[in-house]
């Protein structure tokens, strides 16, 4: 097992050691080159980067070291790269978290190495050695430029053609493919056109954008002449031409200034796009178009969220099939477990209440209130048990006034509903004395009383509503039915 101070660990410096170092440098740095990149700079790393016999790469990297500094591709990278970091990782044993393991998972250096297996999909692979600090694992990244990951070499300086079998030491984890050029390679195209077109737009703008001072003076009066420059450096950083009056001056300008310049813009927009949709796989979660809509947004996004579970799938893969070995080496017992993404739904606050709701009213299932502070937000108040005592001592009081008072529809039935005899309720209302049409009247309208009752009772009985509130409603019910009139006499009918 690797320390920190293991003579197997390959160390790196530039050409003074580093302060502190003790063993000498296994890998010399060289500072990248940047800058005044074209796309025959861009052929010629991409042929040295893909020679079957030797090949080099250090041209390449360095020119994606250029590229990175383009803003759009380092946004897109980074909306990537936090696709999978914003995810928590969890090592579960037996379906269980280890905390043991989850705590090495927290630490920084577990951050960086997600960081850079991802990085492994735009640079074409990635080389970690893996050593002890003290109660916690840590690693060091190998430079790519001097790694040959198809013969598997590490290369003391960047230009070398021969080096160290990597299998001299211990702890190394490659995570990508030995052929791979990477993301990078597809997306520097773009870049040094956008590159090159921006410079001649700024270029454009500052010649055709502002105006001309234009200063004329007599021939043979050369004192005319340091005048009019005298007072061409007091004016301001303006285009300045001066020429005699016996002389013409013609300005040749574009035809349509307006045309030339959204050449330039589109062009710059297309290259965005298009590293857009090779990083991304879209275009319309970076930048607004004119023809966008939300149904295509969201379709766009689904994409970006596909690239998003395969990246989350590669990094799981690497940690538990390639990382197996080296975290037993490490003293990290990883056997009968696995590393895993715990899927967190992401609903939004309103359609999540309307779920739990009709849960709750539908398929009676009982929710935690611990869980809805804790999904809401809430803060649990500081006599929370005794406030649940007092509405559990209403709602008992409250039933219990019920039963002494009768109950007018019937006993419960087993889930809890009111039920009753439909013809023992006809039978009480029919009074002696009265008409078969005016007793079904009767019966009628008591049937009515009785089933608002009954749904006042059940809507409002969970809110500790009391009878006074449950007769206005039943008032509010009686006066919404007019009184009827009978067809032989014409009068009212009493109910």
């Amino acid at each position: 097992m690797n320390t920190k101070n293991s003579k197997r660990l390959i160390t790196v410096s530039g050409n003074l050691p580093r302060p502190g170092q003790k063993n000498p440098a296994v890998i010399v740095l060289t500072q990248p080159k940047r800058f005044g990149i074209d796309i025959a700079d861009y052929m010629a790393a991409v042929r040295a980067a893909e020679n079957v016999d030797f090949p080099r790469r250090y041209k390449l990297y360095d020119l994606y070291s250029d590229i990175l500094l383009d803003t759009h591709l380092s946004s897109v990278i980074e909306k990537r790269r936090n696709a999978v970091l914003c995810a928590d990782i969890r090592f579960t044993r037996d379906g269980k978290p280890d905390d043991t393991i989850n705590e090495q998972i927290k630490s920084p250096w577990f951050n960086r190495l997600v960081a850079d297996i991802i990085d492994s999909r735009f640079w074409g692979f990635t080389l970690c050695q893996f050593y002890r600090n003290g109660p916690w694992a840590d690693y060091d990244l190998i430079p790519r430029k001097h790694v040959d990951p198809i013969r598997r070499l590490i290369l003391r300086h960047q230009t070398d053609i021969t080096g160290i079998p990597w299998d001299n030491y211990t702890d190394l984890l490659f995570a990508g493919n030995p052929d791979d050029l990477g993301l990078l390679a597809k997306a520097a195209p773009w870049v040094i056109y956008k590159r090159n077109t921006t410079g001649d737009w700024a270029q454009f703008s500052e010649i055709f954008g502002m105006p001309i001072q234009e200063y004329i003076y007599d021939s043979d009066d050369e004192e005319s002449r340091r005048r009019a420059m005298l007072d061409a450096a007091q004016a301001g950083s303006l285009a300045q031409f001066f020429h005699a009056k016996d002389t013409e001056l013609r300005l040749t300008e574009a035809g349509n200034k307006t045309g030339s310049a959204d050449v330039y813009e589109r062009l710059c927009e297309r290259c965005n796009n298009e590293i857009s949709k090779l990083i991304l796989g879209n275009t319309l979660t970076t930048e607004a178009a004119d023809k966008g809509t939300q149904a295509l947004g969201t379709v766009h996004k689904k994409v970006e969220d596909k690239l998003a579970l395969a990246d989350r799938k590669y990094v799981l893969d690497v940690l538990n099939y390639d990382m197996a070995d080296i975290f037993a080496r490490l003293g990290i017992d990883t056997a009968a477990g696995e590393f895993v993404f715990p899927e967190k739904k992401d609903i939004d606050p309103a359609t999540k209440i309307s779920v739990l709701t009709q849960l709750r009213n539908s398929f009676s299932l009982p929710v935690s209130d611990d869980y809805l502070y804790a999904e809401f937000g809430i803060e649990k108040p500081a006599d929370y048990k005794k406030v649940k005592r007092q509405q559990q001592q209403e709602k008992e009081q409250y039933q219990r006034l019920l039963q002494r008072q009768g109950d007018p529809v019937g006993p419960q039935g087993p889930d809890g509903s009111k039920t009753g005899n439909s013809r023992d309720a006809i039978h009480r209302v029919s009074e002696p004395g009265r008409s078969d049409a005016q007793n079904k009247t009767k019966t009628s309208r008591d049937a009515i009383h009785r089933v608002s009752e009954q749904s006042g009772q059940n809507a409002l009985a969970p809110f500790g509503a009391t009878r006074r509130g449950l007769r206005r409603i039943l008032n509010a019910l009686r006066r919404f039915f007019a009184p009827a009139r009978s067809k032989a006499g014409g009068t009212d009918l009493k109910w």
